[in-house]
């Protein structure tokens, strides 16, 4: 979810208002994916490397974070949407956020119209890293492990790879999100400041997305573009702005 800066920069306000509006984009993102039936949605809400932004955004965005949760979370819930978290819980996020957020996992655990996951204190290296450790702690040895015991040791293991992955405000990499899970995943950048983002900005990115050749490293036998939702459940479409 980026250019919330840029957004409020080119309206000569503080970059905390570009935060805030972004808000508006998150609601409507969700209601669209709802709308049309997508079951996996992350949103890269905070990174490791935002830490190094200034003290007073780092202490807006905690706080943002957590009071919008508080707002949104019934409303959500009452929408059949599970929330969760991916990322570190360590002692630099406030204890008021990490409650916010438990609580807030607990209330919609048994939801599963669509899973909402919000990558927060989130970086793609991090997680590897921290995924390393736990099978080092675990004394599994070197010849066991293999792509599965990567993934069950990942943030979110039951969480499926995503299909498509949305970058905004005109930038052209992934900035250290989802680097183990998005190996197949078909990208789509668009312009759009996140803040200006709308439902119908996630409907173009998945059109984009029907239009493209899936192969996986193998060689199709025909020339049909595969639908998302064409070979099971799994399958159901998994996007992550």
């Amino acid at each position: 979810m980026d250019g919330n800066g840029r957004w409020a920069q080119k309206r000569g306000l503080p970059r905390t208002e570009g935060h805030a509006a972004g808000e508006e984009a998150l609601v409507d993102t969700v209601n669209g994916a709802l709308d049309i039936g997508v079951k996996w949605l992350t949103m890269f809400a905070f990174s490791t490397e935002n830490w190094k932004r200034p003290v007073d955004e780092v202490r807006f965005l905690m706080g943002f974070n957590s009071s919008l949760l508080e707002r949104r979370r019934d409303e959500l819930h009452e929408k059949g949407v599970r929330i969760r978290f991916m990322g570190r819980r360590d002692w630099r996020v406030p204890k008021k956020a990490t409650a916010t957020m438990v609580r807030s996992e607990e209330m919609t655990a048994q939801n599963r119209t669509l899973t909402l996951t919000m990558a927060f204190n989130y970086g793609g290296r991090t997680e590897i890293i921290d995924a390393v450790k736990s099978i080092v702690e675990q004394n599994i040895p070197a010849k066991n492990i293999n792509e599965h015991t990567i993934k069950s040791h990942l943030y979110l293991p039951d969480q499926p790879d995503p299909d498509l992955l949305i970058r905004t405000s005109g930038e052209y990499r992934l900035s250290n999100f989802l680097l183990w899970q998005a190996a197949y995943t078909e990208l789509v950048f668009t312009p759009v400041l996140w803040p200006d983002f709308r439902r119908q900005h996630l409907f173009e990115a998945i059109e984009e997305y029907q239009r493209r050749d899936r192969r996986f490293g193998e060689i199709r036998q025909d020339n049909s573009i595969p639908h998302p939702n064409e070979n099971s459940e799994s399958r159901k479409m998994r996007v992550q702005p």
